[in-house]
């Protein structure tokens, strides 16, 4: 499974920005889509994830004012708010069951990342 992210950019500080990540391959299935974010320095850390059935989980730090959706095979960040300390790259995730040749096979694919610079 293949994952676009797409979205990021430059943004002041309290304002918004929206993330997509698209899936594509012989999905068969999808449960799990989130995304991570690593900020420089500091180790990747989970932002937000969401399951097929539509249960979410936020980090502490971005609950009230991030929030997850899922569209079949393609997961939105919308983002508001935004602090400086959000700024890092945003890696969308996906677990997966895809089939790879004639191989049914359960993944976990990472997608390219994508820079979010919030300006104070």
């Amino acid at each position: 499974v293949q994952l676009q992210a797409s979205g990021g950019g430059l943004v002041q500080a309290g304002g918004p920005l929206r993330l997509s990540c698209a899936a594509s391959g012989k999905i068969i299935r999808i449960d799990d889509m989130g995304w991570h974010r690593q900020a420089p320095g500091k180790q990747r850390e989970l932002v937000a994830t969401t399951t097929s059935g539509g249960s979410t989980n936020y980090a502490d730090s971005v609950k009230g004012r991030f929030t997850i959706s899922r569209d079949k095979n393609t997961v939105y960040l919308q983002m508001n708010s935004l602090k400086p300390e959000d700024t890092a790259v945003y890696y969308c995730l996906a677990d997966s069951i895809a089939y790879v040749g004639s191989d049914i096979v359960a993944e976990y694919s990472w997608g390219q990342g994508t820079q979010v610079t919030v300006s104070s």
